[in-house]
């Protein structure tokens, strides 16, 4: 194992070619620089220097070694600065998972801010829905996520931040003519699988079929983009946030709803996340 002091010292006389110089600028006297070099050139098993009583120039050895010392000890004085980036999250790595209805919103622009803010956090991006994220974070595999849930719904055994309240809104087959309110709520709903989302699945059944009245699911999709794709083929209706009225799809109009249920997104986070997540969070705070 070599040193850095060892390193420093023989960068010392590298860069002067001269011990006496060098030794100046160590603060200390010729011989013990003398003798560390020797040590080093012993301990690595190779002449570092060619030495008469006119010059001293580095060997093929030293010139290797000069680079990668110079390396080496930028790296070590850059350490600590590095370490307490890391502490007060302002550095290291963001893992953070979203549904894609947070894309249709303002997470570019979360995210454009947050990196130029804090541009050393590397973000590690996973569209997951809320039950791959539940896993994910059993798992230790994200440290933060995006999810939707009715408003104060929010999966249990988490800290959060709400985000965003929004109305749902209705998605169906465009058409000549369009079909009255209670044509909309009879027809077929196109709808993400209980357990993806369960208290806006059930929030959104009950509101679709009214006065006890009942309801036919057409199809099921998790992603909200395949939904809106199953509407524009005639599939059915569907409920999805209003933030979603940005993708436009051919043969699909979106319908506000007198009453309509409503959905919170919200950013979820255990409370042993690491640094980063407390900044991103208090970033959040400030932008969401």
């Amino acid at each position: 194992m070599i040193e850095l002091r060892p390193l420093q010292q023989f960068l010392a006389v590298a860069e002067l070619l001269h011990f006496g110089r060098a030794a100046e600028r160590l603060h200390m006297s010729q011989p013990p620089l003398t003798q560390a070099v020797r040590k080093l050139e012993a301990q690595l098993g190779v002449q570092l220097f060619e030495r008469n009583s006119r010059s001293v120039q580095l060997t093929p050895a030293g010139v290797a070694l000069q680079g990668s010392a110079q390396k080496l000890l930028a790296e070590a004085a850059a350490l600590p600065a590095e370490v307490r980036a890391v502490a007060a999250g302002l550095a290291g790595r963001l893992r953070l998972a979203f549904v894609s209805t947070v894309g249709f919103g303002g997470l570019p622009q979360w995210l454009r801010s947050f990196r130029d803010a804090c541009p050393q956090v590397a973000l590690a991006l996973r569209e997951a829905t809320l039950d791959v994220q539940l896993n994910e974070f059993a798992a230790g595999s994200v440290d933060a996520g995006f999810v939707i849930h009715t408003p104060g719904q929010a999966p249990a055994g988490f800290e959060r931040l709400s985000v965003g309240v929004e109305p749902l809104v209705l998605a169906l087959p465009s058409s000549d003519e369009g079909p009255s309110d209670a044509q909309c709520r009879a027809a077929p709903l196109v709808i993400f699988p209980r357990d993806v989302a369960p208290s806006l699945y059930d929030a959104i059944l009950a509101h679709h079929g009214g006065a006890g009245q009942g309801v036919t699911v057409g199809q099921e999709a998790i992603q909200m983009q395949t939904i809106i794709n199953r509407v524009s083929a005639a599939i059915g209706v569907a409920w999805v946030p209003a933030s979603l009225q940005g993708l436009q799809r051919a043969g699909v109009v979106y319908r506000a709803m007198a009453d309509a249920p409503e959905v919170e997104t919200s950013l979820i986070w255990r409370t042993d996340a690491p640094p980063v997540v407390a900044r991103f969070v208090e970033h959040m705070r400030h932008h969401a």
